[in-house]
Order: C-alpha cells, then structure tokens, then sequence
C-alpha cells in the first residue's frame, strides 16, 4: 500500500534515529517526509517501532495510507518524482 509518513519530533537525537529507521522502509522525499511501498504486516510493525522511539507528549507522526492508483495521481510541483516503484515487473503473456 503506498503510505506517506511525516513527522515532528522534537529532539535532534530522536529524530536522527526515526529518519534512520524509516530508510528501512522508504524513502526520504522532503525533510520529514517519507514514502513507502508497504503491506499491512509491514506497516503494523513499523508502528510498533515508530512509538517505541517517540516520545508521545512531544512528538507526532502522521500515517497516511492511501489507494493503490494514489501514486500515479500524485502530483509534484517542481523537483521530484513519486519514489514508490515496484520491487520487480513482470514481463511476458
């Protein structure tokens, strides 16, 4: 499922270890802003780890999960590309 992940965490070392952690699971397009191509175990565990890391009184971390044609209708003004790609594509009859 394509997903959009941004955050706002207060303090430099936690939010050094939230942007390390999400390169697991996609990739960086703003700042605090991640795409991911992720299924729904994959998204479960991630947010188990994202609030183990945070601290829920000062930090936030928003998850939107969107419908699979949501990537081809994102629309980038400026520099840039949808970063989610399928891992492989089938070829043949």
């Amino acid at each position: 499922m394509f997903t959009v992940i941004s955050y706002d965490i207060v303090e430099d070392k936690r939010r050094t270890k939230i942007h390390k952690h999400l390169h697991g699971y996609g990739v960086r397009v703003q700042y605090s802003v991640f795409e991911c191509d992720l299924n729904k175990k994959q998204l479960s565990q991630l947010q188990q780890e994202l609030a183990a890391l945070i601290d829920i009184n000062t930090d936030s971390i928003r998850i939107y999960q969107l419908e699979a044609d949501s990537a081809r209708r994102t629309q980038i003004l400026g520099i840039g590309r949808v970063s989610v790609e399928p891992a492989y594509y089938y070829v043949g009859g």
